[in-house]
């Protein structure tokens, strides 16, 4: 195995941000608009009872390990322990992993909040199919809400640290 210590020889070596972020004011718009547009769905994503509070920061937690953004894995973090969720299990979610405390009946939408991630909001057909048999309509629009809310928010939160990085030439917003 070779390491690679070319970023600490040499101080100009290029570096590169790795996460997912706004690349167009188009993307952002067009997000923006979707929510702002749909807020009583919002409010009924928030309000189900199917979707109680610890659901939704499963839900959140699984999205923002995938995009990596540190200021909603903060405020996430901090909303999952309110919510009941224990820290064994959120420090499972911080590594990337979904954990094996997850209520049975909230494993699937869990496991399909981090493909949506994965899959850039793309999920497979066959895996959206599942989570509508399973939630049913109501709550499959509830679960894709929060996804989207929290996606917008991971990309939010990451587009302003590609702009330290960029200003920074490589020394902010990792």
């Amino acid at each position: 195995m070779t390491v690679d210590f070319t970023d600490q020889l040499d101080p100009t070596a290029k570096k590169e941000f790795h996460r997912r972020y706004y690349q167009s004011w188009s993307s952002f718009w067009k997000d923006l608009k979707y929510l702002l547009s749909n807020r009583s769905q919002i409010k009924t994503a928030m309000s189900s009872p199917q979707l109680n509070p610890a659901f939704r920061e499963r839900l959140m937690l699984a999205v923002t390990e995938v995009n990596l953004c540190r200021y909603c894995r903060t405020f996430h973090v901090g909303q999952a322990r309110q919510a009941g969720i224990s820290i064994e299990e959120i420090t499972v979610y911080l590594k990337g992993i979904i954990p094996v405390e997850v209520p049975d009946e909230q494993k699937l939408a869990v496991c399909y909040a981090k493909h949506w991630a994965e899959t850039n909001s793309q999920p497979d057909p066959d895996y959206i199919d599942q989570v509508k048999e399973t939630y049913g309509d109501d709550g499959f629009k509830a679960i894709n809400m929060v996804l989207r809310m929290i996606t917008m928010g991971n990309l939010l939160g990451n587009t302003w640290d590609y702009l330290l990085f960029k200003i920074s030439f490589g020394q902010w917003g990792q």
